[in-house]
């Protein structure tokens, strides 16, 4: 029976660390100074972690694995009441599975990225064919799910099951960037330096290790935020590499922007709420009133269908993907 990391109860003597691995990009620290990290950060945690749905005792891995997926790129706020009617409509992998994929895309509402929505499908079917319906535990197994990437396998193995891996979204690494490595952001994408850090500094037992996934999450989301970090509300604000050093500004490459308005991305949303609002194929004619401009409009739908979001049929029409 495996740990439930929102039920843990970890005594301060459990919490060590293994040592650092050679060329690791985190200063030398002894055993000591991690394990206090640990217990700055998860005691924190405990007092200060959000009431999410799928954190709750009474959350299954299904729960954990939906909430993975529509927290890419999109904030907490807008996915809860999408998270809260996907589970009531489909509580468990097989029940999503029994649906078409244009049904999960319609349930996706405006979320965004709605490709996930095909992703999510395609691996509560394969749940569904190949695990009697129930979230694997194993991190090699989750990994050969249809949609599921490293980040996310380690993230369900961890928060659903108290497993340890390393967790590295966004926040993570913006918080290991600034108490470890002293710089205001992490590179654009995930290095090996980085996973060697956050390796460095994984508690050696599993439900530590899980809750400290969580806990350095929480931290990056609520408190090391991107925009303006609250260092006086911050636990570890005492030990941060780039707080002790005055909060140097950002010297590295761009970070990038995300723009939407007058985007393919924004075209593609508008084609799709048409679509996703009738239950019969729509005309081109429909889909054609949507943006004025029509060679973007034509490149938005062709980038539609490719992706297996939407279904030209004869004479004209489209539909979601049954």
């Amino acid at each position: 029976m495996s740990t439930d990391i929102r039920d843990a109860s970890v005594s301060t003597s459990a919490r060590t660390s293994p040592a650092a691995p050679a060329g690791s990009a985190v200063p030398p620290a002894s055993p000591a100074a991690v394990t206090e990290l640990h217990d700055l950060v998860i005691d924190w945690f405990g007092e200060h972690a959000r009431d999410l749905p799928w954190r709750r005792p009474d959350a299954g891995a299904w729960s954990v694995m939906v909430s993975e997926f529509m927290l890419q790129q999109t904030p907490v706020v807008r996915v809860l009441p999408v998270h809260q009617e996907w589970l009531a409509r489909w509580p468990r992998p097989a029940d999503l599975a029994a649906e078409s994929p244009g049904e999960a895309v319609r349930a996706w509402g405006r979320l965004g990225y709605p490709r996930r929505a095909l992703r999510l499908h395609a691996a509560a079917t394969a749940i569904a064919a190949q695990h009697d319906g129930e979230v694997p535990e194993d991190h090699g197994q989750l990994l050969a799910l249809p949609g599921v990437g490293e980040y996310t396998a380690a993230a369900v193995a961890s928060f659903a099951y108290g497993r340890r891996h390393i967790v590295l979204d966004t926040n993570v690494r913006r918080v290991f960037a600034r108490a470890v490595t002293g710089t205001a952001y992490p590179p654009n994408a995930t290095t090996a330096a980085e996973r060697r850090t956050a390796q460095t500094l994984l508690p050696a037992e599993e439900p530590v290790a899980a809750r400290w996934a969580a806990a350095t999450m929480e931290l990056g989301a609520l408190v090391c935020t991107a925009r303006s970090p609250e260092c006086g509300r911050c636990p570890i604000a005492a030990r941060c590499v780039w707080r002790l050093a005055g909060s140097p500004a950002h010297d590295g490459p761009p970070r990038r922007g995300q723009t939407y308005a007058g985007t393919d991305r924004q075209v593609r949303g508008r084609l799709l709420a048409v679509l996703r609002a009738s239950t019969a194929p729509v005309p081109q004619a429909a889909l054609d009133a949507v943006w004025h401009e029509p060679v973007q409009r034509a490149r938005a739908l062709d980038g539609l269908v490719e992706d297996g979001l939407v279904e030209p049929l004869a004479d004209g029409v489209y539909r979601l993907p049954v």
